[in-house]
């Protein structure tokens, strides 16, 4: 696996602070400082989805673009409320869609797994258990969840995934060698619609089809950590709102391979 250009500079930099202090300790307060400044940064870098410091992202789609299509996903499912729907609204509209799959969901629902592939959909991986301290898996943790996820979609589809998308979109900067060792390429998002919190599905399809073009990789939720009342009908009316647009503007509407 090759470093990203920041995280190469981050090696160098603690590899020099050693010398660094033995050649003039009365300097280490202001290598800590910097040090300390690396981390913040690296840090950073794991919370801002879209960003490409610890490594390769994909935030736009190269083989939708030259289709003249966006890229949609779908995060946290399947649900068994909520997916089917989404299935037969994308059908209605001849689309197509990346599902990142939380991988224990894909096992405890497993026929709808199967479902999503069936309708011609890609499974992605997004975890096996989806936790909220994701950030700070150490190396063994990450190739379990990965790799747990990623035998569960194989069997539901056929097919291994090919992207992996962290939960909440944050990652560590021990990511992309557990993503190498599973030949997998992360994948965020140019723009997201906050479906998981927001309550107007207006203003979720407002966020994601502002400066629509293709190319777009856009997200929604089929699944969520917590249910919510009311939520499956936010989701496909903003669903619904964002295919008409796609529409409108003459752009098909695929998974991240097109």
């Amino acid at each position: 696996m090759t470093l990203s250009p920041f995280l190469r500079a981050s090696v160098a930099l603690h590899a020099a602070a050693v010398p660094a202090v033995a050649i003039a300790p009365e300097r280490w307060p202001w290598i800590a400082g910097t040090l300390f400044a690396d981390h913040c940064a690296v840090l950073a870098g794991g919370l801002m989805p879209r960003s490409g410091w610890l490594g390769a992202n994909v935030v736009r789609c190269a083989t939708a673009e030259r289709a003249g299509a966006i890229a949609l996903t779908f995060d946290d499912g399947p649900d068994p409320h909520v997916t089917p729907r989404v299935l037969d609204r994308l059908d209605a509209h001849g689309a197509r869609a990346s599902f990142f799959c939380i991988g224990e969901r894909a096992v405890r629902h497993g026929e709808l797994a199967r479902e999503i592939a069936r309708r011609g959909h890609r499974l992605e991986n997004h975890s096996h258990t989806h936790r909220a301290g994701f950030f700070f898996h150490s190396p063994a943790e990450l190739d379990r969840e990965i790799r747990a996820c990623q035998q569960a979609l194989a069997e539901a589809s056929g097919r291994s995934p090919e992207f992996f998308r962290a939960p909440a979109g944050i990652r560590s900067p021990l990511l992309d060698a557990a993503l190498a060792r599973a030949g997998l390429r992360l994948a965020s998002w140019t723009r997201r619609g906050f479906d998981t919190v927001a309550r107007d599905p207006r203003s979720i399809a407002a966020r994601l089809t502002r400066g629509l073009r293709a190319g777009d990789v856009l997200v929604l939720h089929d699944g969520a950590p917590r249910g919510r009342a009311g939520r499956d009908a936010v989701v496909l009316e903003a669903l619904g709102r964002l295919l008409d647009a796609a529409g409108a503007a003459g752009l098909g509407v695929v998974s991240l391979h097109a």
